[in-house]
């Protein structure tokens, strides 16, 4: 999901809504004598003062952000309590341009507040601010606290503390151990200034200035530069979001690689599209890391080349139609089969009830043979309208490209949006009751969902069953920095269904021929050590072909600094045993800042 420094709602909540409080009691003002910013902060996640209002405290003004709905300021006491649990910052909310600079000494009366981006369904973490300030400068031009040095040693190698089951499994009422638990470091750094130095980008820069880099330098590093996310306890500690308090045109186009050189330092922030965040004054100078977008093998003579590609909300109106049939054809050397995600119909997210994508089909395709590749054939069916998820309006669907000098499509007719496909024998074969089909899609797994679509392929006298799927996205799911740890991943049930159907189809293909060459594809939105992975593999109907790479080397998509799978290529085992197969994610998308799709597509050879 993206995120733009400003988004902000509106709500501001209080400790008692952050599972740290159940009653909450308003006191008089505390004044300075008796409480600084580190009081505030306290040495859990919720300040012991959330809810009262505070006069007089003081401290010096580290950062001012003067853009979007979450103005306000950062100041930080010079005098530290010298106790690491607590933070000697915080942020000022003005909700208008703050009236004060960097280097000036201030002193702030209002109301201490418990702040949640993203709002408290969201699950994430708060954020400790002084709300309706009354601010009066004491002095200007002095020296800004001395940035804490967030680096290799300063985080620790374990992520988080398990939460609290008293409190739902949130983790806010516990004690912060800084030296322990890496999320614990950063929360003791809150609203503090803070400095990276030589970092390495491991996410993009993106629309909405903002990157993310690695404290760490060996931490999972992928192939490329990246920092790969391998399992549900790997969830990179070193990772940290930059933002830019300066204007969004200075900030660096970065892919992941390259290097951000010399000291970053500003603030520590949190927000609702990756949490913890430096939102920085100054901004280290970028050096490039060099990354290629790379270029898979032609597939031999003999080989069938299979690939999946997720064109990212593909409609007429869009300007990337030649950068995808560049990419189909010189990046992934022009497969016999293309399994395509997010088509949308012919007036993309107009929802004004139409379905078909004939225009949108036949626009990619002209674009391919006009950069050199073969004219595709093409097979897909059209959803019922505003029933399949996505974009409103936009009916995305999936699509199958083939080249018919090397591969043939075998149509039976009656498949629609709404007629399941099944499998019969006929002397030891399997086939499709209907071609193109789709399984099972009045099933409730596929409620505001893609329904797969399979076709029946032959090449080289051998027929070919390809599953070509969309799965539900992770939306919703609370994120690697929630309160609640581990987080809750509720879209997973649904996932969970979608690839138990498909496994009991490609069982069912199986029961019919033993030996029929299966393969499952597509953005299934999870993980290659999932349980949705597990469910699609099965009693051994189907294997994640990307687990054939170096650990390394699986990853499809990149967010929030975390390298992942999220498209797969599955195989059956006659695909897997019997004869050679060869795969490549081709990094093409996810590690650039200048994408035309999110996700990288995925190329599977091997001879039938």
């Amino acid at each position: 999901m993206p995120s733009t420094s400003s988004a902000r709602p509106a709500a501001l909540t209080v400790a008692a809504v952050c599972s740290a409080a159940s009653t909450l009691v308003l006191t008089p003002a505390a004044h300075a004598d008796t409480v600084r910013i580190h009081d505030l902060q306290g040495t859990t996640r919720i300040s012991p003062y959330a809810g009262r209002t505070v006069a007089d405290v003081p401290g010096i003004v580290t950062g001012v952000r003067s853009r979007g709905s979450a103005k306000g300021f950062w100041y930080q006491d010079p005098v530290p309590d010298g106790n690491p649990a607590t933070s000697e910052g915080v942020f000022v909310f003005t909700g208008s341009v703050p009236q004060v600079a960097v280097g000036d000494s201030v002193t702030v009366s209002g109301t201490v507040s418990e702040y949640v981006p993203g709002g408290t369904s969201s699950g994430n973490q708060s954020l400790t601010e002084i709300t309706g300030p009354a601010v009066t400068t004491v002095s200007t031009g002095n020296e800004v606290p001395a940035p804490a040095v967030v680096d290799a040693r300063s985080v620790p190698s374990r992520y988080t503390p398990a939460g609290d089951s008293a409190a739902h499994g949130s983790i806010n009422g516990l004690t912060l151990r800084p030296s322990t638990y890496a999320l614990d470091r950063y929360e003791s750094l809150e609203g503090m200034n803070v400095q990276v130095r030589d970092v390495r980008v491991i996410t993009a820069s993106d629309p909405y200035a903002e990157l993310w880099v690695t404290v760490k330098p060996s931490e999972n590093r992928g192939a490329r530069g990246g920092s790969v996310y391998g399992s549900y306890t790997a969830q990179n500690t070193g990772r940290l979001q930059i933002q830019s308090l300066g204007a969004g045109a200075d900030f660096p186009v970065a892919d992941v690689g390259d290097i951000l050189k010399g000291a970053t330092t500003g603030p520590l922030d949190f927000n609702a599209y990756g949490g913890y965040t430096l939102v920085a004054n100054e901004l280290g100078t970028l050096g490039s890391g060099g990354l290629e977008r790379e270029t898979t093998k032609r597939q031999a003579p003999a080989e069938l080349a299979v690939a999946t590609y997720n064109v990212e909300n593909l409609d007429p109106g869009d300007t990337t139609f030649e950068a995808h049939a560049a990419a189909i054809v010189g990046n992934l050397r022009s497969p016999d089969v293309v399994s395509l995600e997010e088509i949308q119909d012919n007036d993309g997210p107009a929802d004004d009830g139409v379905v078909a994508a004939d225009v949108t089909v036949g626009r990619l395709i002209d674009a391919i043979v006009a950069a050199g590749g073969p004219r595709y054939d093409w097979r897909s069916i059209d959803p019922v309208d505003d029933q399949d998820g996505g974009e409103p309006g936009g009916n995305i669907r999936q699509v199958f490209l083939f080249d018919p000098r090397r591969v043939s499509f075998t149509d039976r007719a009656g498949g629609d949006a709404t007629t399941p496909v099944g499998v019969t024998a006929a002397r030891g074969k399997a086939r499709l009751t209907v071609s193109p089909g789709r399984i099972a899609p009045a099933d409730a797994a596929w409620t505001n969902s893609r329904k797969p679509l399979v076709g029946e392929f032959v090449f080289r006298g051998r027929t070919v069953f390809v599953i070509a799927n969309h799965l539900n996205s992770k939306g919703g799911d609370q994120g690697l920095t929630s309160q609640y740890q581990p987080p809750t991943r509720g879209s997973e049930v649904q996932r969970h269904a979608q690839a138990t159907l498909v496994n009991s189809f490609a069982r069912s293909v199986l029961a019919a021929q033993k030996d029929a060459d299966v393969i499952a594809l597509g953005d299934l939105n999870d993980f290659e050590f999932s349980r949705t992975t597990t469910a699609f593999e099965g009693g051994g109907a189907l294997w994640s072909a990307i687990k054939s790479l170096p650990s390394n080397e699986r990853y499809t998509y990149d967010y929030q600094g975390n390298q992942q799978v999220l498209d797969q290529i599955l195989i059956s085992p006659s695909i897997r045993r019997d004869r050679a197969f060869t795969y490549d994610s081709v990094h093409i998308n996810a590690e650039f800042h200048d994408q035309i799709s999110d996700h990288d597509p995925q190329v599977l050879r091997f001879c039938p």
